[in-house]
């Protein structure tokens, strides 16, 4: 299981995403590391993607996939917790 991505993993998996759904206008995210490498402002540069970064400490400026996010933590992965260990 991954625990954290590079931005050339986060470049290549949106290579495929293209593949399959076409290409977005613009993407909307934070400000990890994986978002801001180099290898991800290229591929947005190559690709003509507009790349929109929230500004930090502010998650509801992306509220829609936050709350989408926590919704998936609570019906999946919280799920997986070993709460009598």
């Amino acid at each position: 299981v991954d625990t954290s991505l590079s931005g050339m993993r986060v470049a290549r998996e949106l290579d495929r995403l293209i593949t399959e759904r076409g290409r977005p206008r613009m993407i909307v995210s934070d400000n990890g590391s994986e978002f801001t490498s180099n290898a991800i402002l290229a591929w947005a540069d190559q690709n003509r993607v507009e790349w929109h970064y929230i500004a930090p400490g502010k998650p509801m400026q992306n509220g829609f996939i936050e709350i989408f996010n926590g919704r998936l933590r609570d019906e999946l992965l919280n799920e997986t917790l070993f709460t009598s260990l």
